[in-house]
């Protein structure tokens, strides 16, 4: 058994009644009988962004970024204050969501750009299975490839299209697509779909900003960039693109209470990880890892309630199973919200969820081996109420990629360009370093009094036992969890072949990713 709420929690209420509050078990009870009873099982909505920051959300305190849809699904559900995804990169990030799993417990699906293991069953499969419709729009599951007909989120509906308001944002009318597959299911039967926006992941448009009518004192900078124009113009672009994001949720919640489907909806909206900028996407600090995570569901959430416990992507999966009545498959190693979900509480319901684990292995290319293997950057990491430990396990190695290869683990950006074009010597020069340079092995932050994870404290001596009782409790839970990286056999995250674009490191040239044959189920 997993000594933390990282445990399977088998926990149906039927039989289990003595997990829950006596009150909040007996409700959901009789919902589910009910529900059973009526035929009317839940619909799952669930939506997410690609690269979108927590702190982008007017849910969560933003200033610059206008997300009214959202909002306002945020006032009647609830807020969870501590979400993360587990491992900060897009295919990762997913597999855990779609798994119930761990980063470091999907073998190739833990690595971008990777291949999903078919012998891992999907929350969409296993619904399908009790007799959902299922289907998804825009970003399933990806970058990378899978041997299974669909895509591991399910059947794609992206062929509407649209005239965007940015070049860069996609022509998949998300919405109406969406729309499109209520429309064509079976009305009789319940639903879940995944609603994933290519937006705000780049390319941007630049200059967008200009055409949305912005000015550039509206940015909020991060303390890890300097406060330029450069800098600013990318974030508002970056802004408008989240807005898009916003926009399409709202289309959906409009389509779903149009057609009389909302009540019986339950709706997820969250991201997959921080915005694509240096120094948040793909990097294990609190920008890059910690998520938006908000949840409706008419009638059964207590609007405008704020939860602090500590959940992650691999909480989700065994959650959709539990609120549609099933089991959630012995592979899936997260616990259910629902707890967290039908509680009358804010602040912490579960004292046990005090802390998650966080972790990456290879992401992009661009860090080699003398032979051409591409190696991984591997971080395992503990973050509690107040403190983020970040253990690097090879600090030799290039954070965000070699510099010779152009640190490809940070997507081009003019804010990225600005950093790279500094030089030592220049007045700047520490932002270059604070954003690409090498790391120390053991990196601790409090996190209360420097959210952005500037000011390391892991080389001061009266944090020594506090490192020491960390890293003993983040790595005793990985042992549990069969974590290779732990057990000593991490080096297999370096051997998995990476499916994207590649490098010849003989000339520091991009080639053809490798072509993949869909070998069928495992």
């Amino acid at each position: 058994m997993f000594p933390t709420h990282h445990v399977k929690i088998k926990n149906q209420i039927m039989k289990s009644p003595s997990f829950y509050p006596l009150l909040i078990g007996t409700l959901f009870f009789a919902l589910l009988i009910n529900a059973q009873a009526t035929g009317e099982r839940p619909n799952i909505l669930f939506c997410i962004a690609d690269d979108a920051s927590m702190k982008s959300f007017g849910a969560y305190g933003d200033t610059f970024v206008n997300t009214p849809s959202i909002d306002s699904i945020a006032r009647d559900g609830v807020v969870f204050n501590n979400a993360y995804n587990g491992n900060p990169k897009c295919s990762p990030a997913r597999a855990c969501i779609l798994t119930g799993k761990y980063s470091w417990q999907l073998k190739e699906a833990a690595d971008h750009n990777g291949r999903f293991p078919s012998e891992f069953r999907t929350y969409p499969q296993l619904l399908e299975e009790v007799g959902y419709d299922v289907g998804f729009t825009g970003k399933g599951w990806g970058p990378g490839v899978y041997d299974t007909a669909d895509n591991p989120a399910g059947p794609e509906y992206s062929s509407l299209k649209l005239i965007p308001p940015y070049k860069a944002i996609s022509d998949v009318d998300y919405a109406a697509n969406f729309e499109y597959f209520l429309n064509k299911k079976d009305p009789n039967t319940p639903f879940c779909f995944w609603l994933g926006t290519k937006e705000p992941h780049r390319a941007y448009e630049l200059d967008s900003w200009k055409k949305a009518g912005r000015q550039l004192k509206e940015a909020s900078v991060p303390p890890f960039y300097p406060d330029n124009d450069i800098v600013r113009g990318d974030l508002l672009d970056y802004a408008n693109e989240v807005e898009w994001y916003d926009t399409q949720v709202g289309r959906a919640i409009k389509i779903l209470n149009d057609k009389g489907l909302l009540e019986n909806t339950l709706v997820v909206v969250t991201s997959d990880h921080g915005m694509p900028f240096p120094r948040v996407k793909g990097q294990i600090y609190e920008e890059g890892f910690h998520i938006p995570l908000i949840v409706y569901w008419k009638g059964k959430i207590l609007p405008g309630r704020r939860v602090n416990d500590f959940v992650s992507f691999s909480d989700l999966a065994p959650t959709f199973m539990e609120v549609v009545g099933a089991e959630p498959h012995p592979q899936m190693t997260g616990g259910s919200l629902v707890k967290q979900l039908l509680s009358t509480k804010s602040g912490q319901i579960d004292p046990i969820r005090d802390h998650v684990l966080l972790g990456k292995e290879r992401h992009d290319v661009g860090r080699a081996n003398e032979d051409g293997t591409d190696l991984a950057y591997p971080v395992r990491a503990i973050r509690n109420d107040s403190m983020l430990y970040v253990h690097n396990i090879k600090p030799e190695r290039w954070p965000v990629g070699n510099p010779e290869y152009g640190f490809l683990n940070t997507d081009d950006s003019p804010t990225k360009s600005y950093l790279t074009n500094l030089k030592q010597g220049d007045r700047e020069y520490f932002f270059f370093e604070m954003n690409f340079d090498k790391r120390p092995e053991h990196e601790l932050y409090n996190i209360q009094k420097d959210p952005h994870c500037i000011t390391n404290l892991a080389n001061l001596p009266e944090y020594a036992v506090q490192i020491k009782e960390l890293r003993f409790q983040m790595e005793s839970e990985l042992r549990a969890q069969g974590d290779p990286r732990t057990l000593g056999n991490g080096d297999v995250f370096d051997n998995y072949i990476y499916y994207g674009k590649r490098l010849d490191y003989s000339t520091g040239q991009r080639i053809n990713a490798i072509k993949y044959t869909k070998q069928g189920t495992d």
